[in-house]
């Protein structure tokens, strides 16, 4: 991705936090980046002043794009980056591997349940909440639960049994009031469990409980004239309310859940998808719907989000949308948010795909600035020949012979609208005897698609027959043989009015004399004519070359070929020495040959 590429784009980036990604030609992704400003950190890769590592310069030399996804704070931005290096493992981001994983606090499934930090989510009935992309934040969080609502932190089994056969003792957490010794008995589990449903109800962000809690502690000490204590409830409310801090992607409470988008611009629809898993974004995808009629929205939903889930291999139980819709399968829960932190996804959504949009749209008015002449005529005769596909890489077939003498062919190959040299084919026609053009150029193209097949080679787009419809029949027969009769567009050019024939229809196509398309179609046919003319004429000269040396008595093929292979031609042969032969086709040969072209020679000088 070169700076004019960037520059291109530049003004689609907004100054807002999210994660970048630079992909390749081939879709796979190079680096995941997250950003403060997206602006300001991607337009950084293009400043020479600040990046002159290697590594920069080669990513962003196979980088052809970058593909950007918009988060609500620069801590979700870290989650979600820190998502996609462990799902992709982009190639450029091998320094930023750690091997870590973010942190969760569990409420432990045990009697008198404990709260503390995890890097793992064990599936054995605890509560777990997180991850939190900062660990002082979450111990922050931690040291505030612990303030407010004083628990145990010893790994003591407190069953009921355990605390009557008194196995346990009060430690120093006791005796400085950070716990309320349950391991002895001091404390009724109904009571402790309270309070951990107020750690709960503030790691869910479900912050009024918890307020009634500590008011009602607050006036309830006030009334006991425990002015000390009332002191310390209000402390501690103060400091509750200070807390801060819930992010829309890290929020496991939203468990699995799929969020789709919907726009329908001009002729085009865009379905703009999420995958949350944990309440973390771990996949995007945009599903780009070429429109035939007028459709609404809830009808392109209806028609993508089934596609899209089983392309993604989606199973979660609930999809979030922005209108409803009508769904087959009965067990899935259709939710249209309107507040809270389903609704800040759908938002998230909403804003991707309106980045995503801008960002085409550009790429598009770019694109169309940028073609190149060859892909204009490409294009051109894409459009002409009705393709599917456009003819990027185009072959071409002709025959040669005299008289049914030496017959061969010749496959010429043009790839970007240009000669590719490279993979010119001669061909020696084996299997037909006599002048039989039809039956020459089936033997042909049976033979190349058939070696291109074996070899598992990438079949052209075009197939151009030098020939009337009778060459074009022969040609097809060959392809039905092989099975890839429809895999190809195949056309033949007749040379006397340059029609172009298709395979079952009488009915020429008559491309404008003046069109591009037809230019390129007379420079392959030219191509491939000379270059089968080139190959005949080499076959002759050898042909009579070979033919004077096997005249001479005791010279057969083999040995005229030896000398023509090292000699090069008979011109040269006539002034080597005897020593020179010898070396190459043996004394007794050497006499014959030196013997040929003395009579030769003498005759001529008779005359």
């Amino acid at each position: 991705m070169t700076k004019e590429d960037f520059i291109n784009i530049v003004d689609t980036l907004p100054d807002h936090p999210g994660v970048y990604q630079f992909i390749d030609k081939s879709g796979k992704i190079l680096y995941v980046g997250k950003a403060k400003s997206l602006k300001s950190r991607v337009t950084s890769y293009f400043n020479s002043a600040k990046h002159q590592m290697n590594k920069t310069r080669v990513m962003l030399k196979h980088a052809i794009k970058v593909d950007i996804t918009l988060v609500d704070s620069e801590a979700d931005a870290y989650l979600l980056e820190n998502t996609l290096i462990k799902r992709f493992q982009p190639r450029y981001n091998v320094d930023l591997k750690d091997g870590k994983s973010y942190t969760y606090l569990c409420i432990k499934s045990e009697p008198y349940p404990r709260v503390f930090f995890t890097r793992r989510l064990i599936k054995e009935g605890s509560t777990y909440f997180g991850p939190y992309t900062s660990k002082w934040r979450a111990k922050v969080l931690l040291d505030l639960i612990k303030d407010l609502f004083p628990l145990r932190t010893c790994t003591y089994h407190l069953s009921q049994e355990n605390i009557q056969a008194q196995k346990f003792k009060v430690c120093l957490e006791y005796h400085i009031k950070n716990c309320y010794g349950p391991c002895v008995g001091l404390e009724p589990e109904e009571e402790y469990l309270e309070r951990i449903d107020q750690v709960k109800n503030i790691l869910k962000g479900n912050f009024k409980p918890v307020k009634d809690h500590l008011f009602y502690q607050m006036n309830k000490a006030a009334e006991e004239l425990d002015f000390e204590r009332a002191q310390r409830w209000k402390n501690k409310m103060v400091a509750f309310e200070d807390y801060q801090g819930k992010s829309t992607v890290a929020n496991v409470h939203l468990k699995d859940v799929d969020v789709f988008s919907v726009d329908i611009d001009r002729e085009e629809g865009l379905v703009y998808y999420m995958k949350v898993v944990n309440g973390a974004v771990i996949n995007t995808y945009v599903a780009e719907l070429a429109l035939k009629i007028a459709e609404e929205p809830e009808d392109l939903l209806t028609y993508a989000i089934p596609r899209i889930r089983e392309k993604f291999g989606s199973l979660t139980p609930e999809i979030i949308v922005p209108i409803a819709v009508n769904l087959a399968d009965p067990n899935l829960t259709i939710t249209v948010p309107q507040r809270g932190d389903k609704f800040k996804l759908l938002e998230l959504s909403d804003k991707n795909l309106a980045l995503h949009k801008l960002q085409k749209r550009r790429e598009e008015m770019n694109k169309k600035g940028r073609v190149t002449h060859a892909e204009r005529i490409i294009r051109t005769l894409g459009q002409d020949l009705q393709m599917e596909e456009l003819p990027y890489h185009i072959e071409c077939f002709d025959n040669s012979n005299m008289q049914g003498s030496y017959p061969v062919a010749s496959c010429v190959v043009f790839r970007n609208a240009k000669p590719y040299k490279k993979d010119y084919r001669h061909y020696n026609i084996k299997t037909v005897e006599g002048p039989n053009d039809f039956a020459s150029m089936e033997e042909v193209v049976y033979r190349r698609y058939r070696r291109m097949i074996e070899e598992d080679e990438s079949l052209p787009q075009l197939v151009i027959i030098d020939g009337g419809k009778g060459q074009l029949s022969s040609a097809m027969k060959s392809l039905k043989m092989l099975g890839i009769d429809q895999k190809l567009t195949v056309v033949g050019i007749a040379k006397r009015l340059e029609e172009i024939f298709f395979p079952g229809d009488s009915i020429p196509l008559y491309i404008n004399k003046k069109s591009e398309s037809l230019k390129l179609i007379q420079q392959l046919r030219n191509e491939a004519h000379r270059f089968a003319i080139t190959f005949h004429r080499q076959k002759r000269s050898q042909r009579f070359t070979t033919s004077e040396l096997t005249d001479i008595k005791g010279i057969g093929k083999k040995t005229a070929d030896k000398l023509l292979t090292h000699f090069k031609s008979v011109k040269r042969l006539r002034e080597a020495t005897s020593e020179e032969m010898e070396s190459v086709i043996g004394k007794s040969s050497t006499q014959a040959v030196i013997l040929h072209f003395s009579v030769d020679t003498g005759s001529s000088e008779e005359e």
